[in-house]
C-alpha cells in the first residue's frame, strides 16, 4: 500500500510514535511518504495533490532513528504527486503543539483530511470524527461521569475558586487545548501564586480545573492505547505503559517533563474504563487513541496523534508498530473488497 503520514513541522519532529509507525510501514514493504500540515494544494478543477517527502527501501532494516535522520537528510527532496495516489492518509500532527505563529496549521491537517476522504483516499483517524474531538477535554467530558474525576471547565476565575474550595484547596488546573504537561499546575492550599497562575492559563483561553487524585503521588499514570477501541496488544503483550516522575516537587506523570517508563497491568478498574470510553471511539471512527489513567479514573484520552509507541522499548517490550499496521492493511482490503459500501468512519475503526 501507499501510506501518507501527515506531521506538523518536519524542523521540530522527534524519533517517536510517528516516526516509529512510518519505519515499520517502510520495513513491511510499503510506500510511505511524509508530509507536513503545510504540504497540501487544493484547486476546484482538478485533484488535489500534495508535496511529501518518501522513505527510500534500504538493503538494510533501519532503526527508526535512522529512518528520521534520513527523512531530514538535506539530499531528500519533496516530490508532487496526486493525493489520490495515496491509499491511506494517516493524520498525525498535532494541533495542539503548534506555537501562536502557526494559527493557520491548527485544523488544516483535519480539514484537508476531509476533503481526502472524499477523493477517496482511507483516513485515520476519521476526519469528520476528530473534527467532533477536536477539543479533546470536552470530548473527553462526554464521557461516563463515573470513570472520571470532578471537574469544571471555565473563563470565569470565581467559578475556579469556587471549585479549589469545594475540592479541599487542592485541584489541577491546565489549559483546555494544550498537551504534552504544558502549563499544568498542581494547586494547594500552599500556593501562594493562586491568581497569578489562573490568569496566566486564562490569557490562553478556557481553563479546565480537575479534582485531585492522591494516587498519582503512588504510581504516576498510566498509558493505556487503544485501537479499534480495544486495547492494543501484540504477541500476548498489552500495550499499556506506566509513567512515573523520580522528580518528588514534579507531579506531572507526562514523559515530556521528565518521567520514565514502567511496567503496568491490564486491571479490572481499567477494563472498565476502557468498556465504557470504546463504543463512543468506535462509533467516531477513532482508530488509534491513548487514554490516561490513574487508578480507576480516565485523567485524559488523546485522539490528536496520540504517542507511547517509542517508549515500550524502554521496558523490554516490543513497540506494537507491526499490529498497527498490519491492522491499517486489513482495512485496505475491506475498502477494496466492499467498493465504497463501508464508509470511511465504519472502516477506521473495523477489525
Amino acid at each position: 500500500m501507499k501510506i501518507g503520514f501527515v506531521l506538523n513541522d518536519f524542523a521540530t519532529e522527534r524519533c517517536g510514535t510517528s516516526v516509529t509507525l512510518m519505519n515499520k510501514a517502510s520495513q513491511m514493504g510499503h510506500s510511505v511518504y511524509a508530509l507536513d500540515v503545510g504540504d497540501f494544494i487544493f484547486c476546484n478543477d482538478s485533484c488535489m495533490k500534495i508535496y511529501a517527502y518518501k522513505i527510500e527501501q534500504c538493503d538494510r532494516l533501519l532503526s527508526p532513528e535512522e529512518c528520521l535522520q534520513q527523512l531530514k537528510s538535506a539530499d531528500m527532496i519533496k516530490s508532487k504527486i496526486p493525493l489520490g495516489e495515496l491509499d491511506v492518509l494517516f493524520l498525525r500532527n498535532n494541533p495542539t503543539e503548534e506555537n501562536s505563529m502557526r494559527h493557520w496549521a491548527e485544523q488544516a491537517g483535519i480539514a484537508f483530511g476531509r476533503l481526502a476522504e472524499q477523493e477517496g483516499v482511507l483516513v485515520l483517524n476519521d476526519p469528520y470524527g476528530l473534527s467532533e474531538a477536536f477539543i479533546d477535554k470536552l470530548y473527553f467530558e462526554e464521557l461516563p461521569k463515573c470513570i472520571k474525576p470532578g471537574s469544571i471547565i471555565t473563563r470565569y476565575k470565581s467559578e475556579i475558586l469556587r471549585f479549589w474550595d469545594k475540592h479541599d484547596k487542592k485541584m489541577v488546573l491546565k489549559p483546555l487545548q494544550g498537551s504534552g504537561g504544558k502549563d499544568v499546575y498542581l494547586i494547594d492550599k500552599k500556593e501562594k501564586n493562586i491568581n497569578q497562575i489562573i490568569d496566566t492559563i486564562l490569557a490562553q483561553g478556557y481553563v479546565i480545573a480537575q479534582e485531585y487524585l492522591p494516587e498519582v503521588d503512588q504510581g504516576g499514570d498510566i498509558r493505556v492505547l487503544l485501537m479499534n477501541g480495544r486495547v492494543l496488544e501484540e504477541n500476548g503483550e498489552k500495550a499499556l505503559i506506566g509513567r512515573v516522575n523520580k522528580n518528588k516537587e514534579e507531579f506531572r506523570s507526562n514523559f515530556k517533563v521528565g518521567a520514565i517508563a514502567s511496567n503496568s497491568q491490564l486491571t479490572p478498574a481499567i477494563e472498565k474504563i476502557v468498556s465504557l470510553t470504546s463504543p463512543k471511539l468506535i462509533r467516531d471512527g477513532l482508530f488509534l487513541v491513548g487514554l490516561d489513567v490513574i487508578k480507576d479514573k480516565l485523567i485524559e484520552i488523546n485522539v490528536l496523534s496520540p504517542g507511547g509507541l517509542d517508549r515500550f522499548k524502554d521496558i523490554g517490550m516490543s513497540d506494537f508498530s507491526e499490529t498497527v499496521i498490519k491492522a491499517i492493511e486489513r482495512k485496505l482490503y475491506y475498502k477494496k473488497k466492499y467498493k465504497g459500501r463501508f464508509s470511511n468512519r465504519v472502516l477506521a475503526t473495523m477489525e
